[in-house]
């Protein structure tokens, strides 16, 4: 009887054990490291954000701490044990740093070094080999100690700009223009399409054949249903994502990903965060370029604003802490270009001082200091502007409340101020693509679009002349 009596506790003392192990290995402890966030701990382990926060009982997905510990719950991969990276300055054996120049290819590249394209770019987290850009500073590993020597003098040691081309674009509600924008030297035509969660990605098949009827690449700013994105934000991404697959299989050229997500007015209040948005643009920018690798991938431009005391609310954050918080977040690696807004000048774009109204200081208020902000938070990003445009009443009569602010600027101005906007942005070597906002907008009420419109009420567009000249200048 002892005998049976003691297999029995063996047995019981097992399975005691047994269920620990199993325990064990299906959930992890991770401490948090000092500058780690949620949405890169839920990177690491493959398990969804909101899977740790249940678990961990977060109620705030913003806040956590270092030395932290996080229950990791089951369903995920666990990662290798971390490994203690060298010095920036220093490499190992067999690796090399290689700055891009223009007219690299990752082939190419490959090639000089006796290594591989996959094996460049997993090592420097390049989802679309197709995208480098002059400046990029790759890691180069197991291939030879240096590069081949080629034509074209030596590789440069300092920072060059980041992208080697430029393109002018316009902001459409039709098609009636083609000729004038034409002769403004846009190559591009930027429509918005707003998905009810519903409709199929046909709904954006219009917009392309529009656009390629007329000779022009076509970027589709994409924005969806607030409220069904707060009610459920995990699975609206994955939803909104599907959808962003289905019209980048229709071949348009380019999709910016939401529009003005900072503020509430385009995301649900108490949820305006660069981390929660990082979290959608990854999942759109993966499902994009599955379905075609082509598509140029636009992050949202934000709501360029000072409205928030240089923070954030329940109501929206000022869009220079907003894309701080997307970088931390690492949107970095998730979109090919950074979008930005700009149409709060009142002044020329080659000032940077001298704004009449109040916070003349701010960054939002000059074309300059706004392309210097938003470099400064993603280094080694392009920037398109999605939007950039100078509001006048010229024609209209008085403005609206609340955008009096542009009482004094002409069509004249708004002619010359646009010609050197876009000069500045060839010039700069940071801009990868200018849409103007707007083309012809007819609406002048609450939202005075018409006063941004370069087609003017007396059917003129001496912006058109201006820009033509700044494109085809060299």
């Amino acid at each position: 009887m002892r005998r049976v009596i003691l297999v029995v506790s063996l047995l019981a003392l097992l399975l005691v054990l047994g269920v620990s192990l199993v325990s064990a290995q299906t959930e992890t402890i991770h401490v948090v490291q000092r500058g780690e966030n949620l949405f890169r701990i839920s990177l690491r382990y493959n398990v969804p954000m909101a899977a740790i926060a249940q678990r961990n009982g977060i109620a705030n997905w913003n806040l956590i701490y270092a030395g932290q510990r996080l229950v990791i719950p089951a369903g995920g991969t666990t990662p290798p044990p971390a490994t203690q990276q060298p010095p920036a300055t220093q490499q190992p054996s067999q690796e090399v740093r290689y700055t891009v120049v223009r007219g690299d290819t990752l082939g190419a590249i490959a090639r000089r070094f006796n290594t591989t394209v996959q094996a460049i770019a997993q090592r420097n987290g390049i989802a679309n080999p197709n995208l480098i850009y002059p400046g990029q500073v790759l890691i180069i590993s197991g291939g030879t100690t240096g590069p081949v020597p080629t034509p074209g003098g030596p590789v440069p040691t300092s920072a060059p700009p980041v992208t080697s081309g430029f393109e002018l674009g316009g902001h459409v509600f039709s098609f009636s223009y083609p000729a004038q924008m034409k002769a403004a030297g846009m190559t591009w035509a930027k429509t918005q399409i707003r998905w009810d969660g519903s409709a199929p990605p046909s709904i954006a098949q219009g917009a392309i054949d529009a656009a390629r009827s007329n000779g022009f690449k076509v970027l589709l700013g994409i924005v969806g249903d607030r409220g069904q994105l707060a009610a459920n934000p995990t699975q609206y991404y994955q939803n909104f994502a599907n959808f962003l697959a289905g019209v980048a299989a229709l071949n348009p050229d380019g999709i910016e990903v939401w529009n003005e997500q900072n503020i509430d007015r385009e995301w649900p209040a108490g949820q305006i965060n660069g981390t929660g948005y990082a979290q959608m643009l990854s999942a759109a920018y993966q499902a994009i370029k599955r379905a075609n690798p082509n598509v140029l991938v636009i992050s949202g431009a934000p709501a360029p604003t000072g409205f928030f005391g240089g923070g954030c609310t329940g109501a929206g954050c000022d869009d220079a802490p907003y894309l701080r918080q997307m970088a931390q977040a690492g949107a970095g690696q998730f979109m090919d270009c950074l979008g930005i807004h700009y149409n709060e000048g009142i002044i020329s774009p080659t000032r940077t001082s001298g704004d009449p109204r109040q916070n003349p200081n701010h960054y939002t208020r000059y074309y300059q200091t706004m392309v210097s902000t938003y470099s400064s938070i993603f280094p080694n990003k392009p920037l398109c502007f999605t939007e950039l445009g100078y509001l006048s009443p010229e024609g209209y009569g008085p403005l609206p409340a609340g955008f009096e602010w542009a009482a004094n600027v002409t069509a004249q101005d708004q002619a010359v101020w646009l010609a050197e906007a876009v000069t500045l942005a060839k010039r700069s070597g940071r801009v990868r693509l200018l849409i103007v906002w707007n083309m012809d907008a007819t609406e002048y009420r609450a939202d005075p679009q018409a006063g941004y419109a370069i087609i003017r009420p007396n059917n003129t567009c001496s912006a058109c002349a201006t820009l033509g000249a700044a494109m085809a200048a060299q």
